[in-house]
């Protein structure tokens, strides 16, 4: 163990323990909202329901019902409706229009908004009407600089970052993951009505058929999750594999997996970030890890690649993206995922251009991380009480919360799924078609 790892180590132990005295509202809560006083007996006045309709007009009509504190009920539109959001008191409807993109969330995980019907399908509903919505000038700029913030992932932010939503704990992940594997990105559906199971599989495998892995090549994995990748690498397809990832839970359960699957001559697992990335590979793969960069690094990431590609190399880079650029979700970036950004194909370009590196081929699996997303919001669903049990309720709200939206997000086109493939500049050696990636060999 080097000294860098004995250092993250100590520091993980103290911040085990403050998980532990904390609770899980250091992980999601952020600074927890403080009620105001119970206000489900105060009369609705004119105004209230004058801002419930505008409401419903800034988010382009969509089709749900709003409920205010005392039962009564602003109808969509249409008259037809998926779904009703219930505010429970005034405040709650006052702090929603003020900040929207922020407040939202945290009053839902509070419970004085409530959601009743299909969750997933209001917000997907709420997602495409900010799309057609009215525009709220001044206001809308407001909420922007009180919700948003710089985006700044140095060495030592970026591995706070991540213990703060990858190290709440191996057995959460566990109950909603896909058993031991624990892929936590997107899955790859090539046919209907697969198991979660075997489309992590489909995905692993429609990734290294990209790649066209060779026995005996040397692979780097940056941010390798829970492991699981690196180990389907070396098992299926005879390579060494140095898999780097800040993330002290996760570094530990894949050591402790390599291990008792005997691959630990074939898989290394490297407690590190990716700007530390050594030694010549001819294989660079990032599933799932771009997202915590941000774009300030992308040239930094683009010239370890470059540094270390070996002559005929060739890598891929596996993101959630946007098609127009803008922060992620603050309420999002606050409580669930700090530091993160979902770039552009422009933004990820920066990688390439700084690296002299080609880029072969993009494929957008957007409506495959949807599916994936049902997945597992029906897994989370089916093991609240165990959630509950460990966290508390205000837990279970809020990443009920985050799966949905981001479930959401992917169907209403807010999100995109982006794997790029790509390789040295001046390589020739390419195929000519795409069949290696759906023909098995």
């Amino acid at each position: 163990m080097n000294l860098r790892e004995q250092a993250q180590n100590r520091r993980g132990e103290q911040d085990s323990q403050a998980f532990v005295h904390g609770g899980s509202k250091a992980y999601c809560a952020g600074s927890p909202v403080q009620p105001s006083r119970p206000l489900s007996s105060a009369s609705v006045n004119p105004a209230d329901r004058w801002l419930a309709k505008k409401l419903l007009q800034h988010l382009g009509h969509p089709a749900m019902r709003i409920k205010l504190w005392d039962g009564r009920t602003v109808l969509p539109e249409s008259g037809q409706s998926l779904g009703t959001v219930h505010f429970r008191d005034r405040g709650a409807l006052y702090q929603t229009l003020l900040n929207p993109e922020l407040k939202w969330g945290d009053l839902y995980s509070d419970g004085r908004v409530d959601v009743e019907g299909d969750l997933p399908g209001l917000l997907d509903e709420v997602y495409r009407g900010l799309q057609r919505g009215q525009r709220w000038g001044w206001l809308e700029w407001l909420n922007g600089a009180l919700s948003n913030r710089a985006i700044k992932n140095t060495l030592h932010r970026a591995a706070d970052n991540i213990h703060h939503h990858y190290d709440i704990g191996n057995d959460f992940y566990r109950l909603w993951l896909d058993g031991a594997a624990m892929q936590y990105t997107c899955a790859y559906y090539p046919e209907p009505g697969m198991e979660l199971e075997a489309a992590q599989v489909a995905k692993m495998r429609h990734v290294c058929r990209k790649l066209q892995l060779k026995p005996g090549e040397k692979v780097v994995e940056a941010g390798c999750g829970w492991g699981g990748f690196a180990l389907y690498m070396a098992q299926n397809y005879d390579v060494r594999v140095s898999a780097y990832n800040i993330s002290r839970e996760q570094v530990k359960y894949a050591r402790e997996r390599v291990r008792a699957e005997g691959l630990a001559d074939r898989v290394e697992y490297v407690l590190d970030d990716y700007r530390n990335v050594s030694g010549d590979f001819d294989v660079f793969v990032s599933i799932g890890m771009l997202e915590h960069v941000g774009p300030h690094h992308y040239p930094v990431l683009g010239q370890v690649i470059e540094r270390g590609l070996k002559p005929g190399g060739r890598g891929l880079i596996h993101s959630i993206g946007r098609n127009r650029q803008r922060p992620i979700n603050a309420w999002i970036e606050r409580r669930i995922f700090p530091g993160a950004y979902p770039p552009t194909l422009r933004e990820m370009m920066s990688i390439f251009e700084s690296g002299e590196l080609s880029v072969l081929d993009v494929e957008n699996l957007r409506l495959h991380y949807a599916r994936t997303l049902d997945a597992w919001l029906q897994r989370f669903e089916a093991h609240t009480d165990e959630v509950r049990a460990m966290m508390d309720e205000r837990f279970v709200r809020c990443w009920r919360l985050y799966l949905a939206g981001s479930r959401a997000a992917f169907t209403a086109g807010q999100l995109q799924l982006f794997q790029v493939l790509f390789a040295k500049e001046h390589d020739n050696a390419l195929p000519w078609s795409r069949a290696h990636v759906y023909t098995d060999a």
